[in-house]
């Protein structure tokens, strides 16, 4: 064997390969061997330096500065509904999240890269994916569809001959696929998911409260009582927030906000979300739409933990739900199984472009 051959087989096995949940939301790395190894939000503050943008922090850090940096800090996601939006913010972010797991020399070679992206993601969109985490610091990048990754990722065995049905709800859209023998049979992606659930919650204060609060307020809010359906007995938990009374010139006023004031917010997110699951049964084959009708919907992402929401969609579409396990790593543990089980899962994987 040739010495650079030698060497290149030498770097592969010590180097630790990856699996990237790029996410509108949060950006999930699992590190072959290790396991989820970062979870950190998708947002970066910069300020411009002679015409470049110099990042000044990433994620968790960034995040906190959202709605209090000064007008010379920008803080931005760049990602928009799973796919970059920014490409030189989102390379930066990327390397940054790469070097914060990856410490090993050169000399241990490159790791391997496994991103996943939205099934409806374009060629356009594709490339710059592959471009970001190449120069990020990757030997080789290889794309996975969502769909497929979550559905690995939470137990489902997509090489069976049956129809499955999973709903991966994430911070910038829902996609909603049915799969058989380890492929799509049908997907689709909705803008619809924990971001615009945030904004359902600040339009419901503007519009039936006059009361103005902030992205921050608002994913608290979903988060500490976040509801998808009305609570039975009561209005459920309580929650004081401050915003800005709109009818008294803005002043600050405090609210007590209640489940069945989130649940009515959240109906829209959770109707358009409905309406995605039905046009996935009524487009699906007969025999695979028995079969989901028999084994039900998986329901993968964060947005999948809001309360309810499985019970919920159970009433409004008549088919049993089920929340994975862990919810929030579907993803990106789908995506690392495939560097696990690279024969038996490489058909899913994309190394073209």
């Amino acid at each position: 064997m040739a010495q650079d051959s030698i060497f290149s087989l030498f770097s592969g096995m010590m180097s630790y390969d990856m699996a990237i949940d790029l996410g509108t939301a949060n950006t999930l790395v699992y590190m072959r061997g290790k396991g989820v190894v970062l979870d950190e939000p998708s947002v970066v503050a910069y300020h411009s330096v002679n015409g470049r943008k110099e990042v000044l922090s990433v994620g968790t850090n960034a995040k906190k500065m959202i709605g209090r940096a000064p007008g010379t800090i920008q803080v931005v996601r760049p990602l928009r509904d799973g796919v970059i939006a920014d490409f030189q913010v989102a390379e930066s972010m990327i390397k940054h999240f790469i070097k914060r797991v990856y410490k090993r020399s050169f000399l241990f070679g490159k790791p391997k890269v496994i991103v996943c992206v939205p099934y409806g993601a374009t060629e356009v969109e594709k490339r710059a994916i592959r471009d970001s985490v190449l120069s990020a610091g990757a030997r080789r990048t290889g794309l996975i569809a969502e769909p497929i990754a979550a559905a690995i990722g939470s137990g489902i065995a997509i090489t069976d001959p049956k129809g499955v049905m999973v709903v991966d709800i994430g911070g910038g859209t829902t996609e909603v696929a049915v799969l058989s023998f380890g492929d799509i049979v049908y997907a689709k992606s909705v803008r619809v998911g924990g971001d615009s659930m945030d904004e359902a919650l600040v339009s419901y204060l503007r519009r039936e409260h006059q009361l103005l609060i902030g992205e921050a307020t608002a994913e608290k809010v979903k988060k500490a009582m976040g509801i998808a359906k009305r609570p039975l007995n009561g209005s459920g938990k309580q929650l004081t927030i401050r915003g800005r009374d709109l009818g008294k010139g803005g002043k600050p006023r405090e609210f007590i906000m209640n489940q069945t004031h989130v649940a009515d917010a959240l109906s829209l997110p959770v109707g358009v979300i409905q309406r995605a699951v039905m046009e996935a049964l009524e487009s699906t084959p007969p025999d695979l739409a028995s079969d989901i009708v028999d084994n039900g919907v998986m329901l993968t992402g964060g947005g999948a933990m809001l309360s309810h929401l499985d019970t919920g969609l159970c009433e409004l579409t008549g088919l049993t739900m089920t929340v994975a396990e862990e919810p929030l790593k579907c993803v990106v543990v789908g995506t690392g199984k495939t560097l696990d089980q690279s024969e038996e899962l490489s058909h899913v994987i994309d190394y073209s472009g």
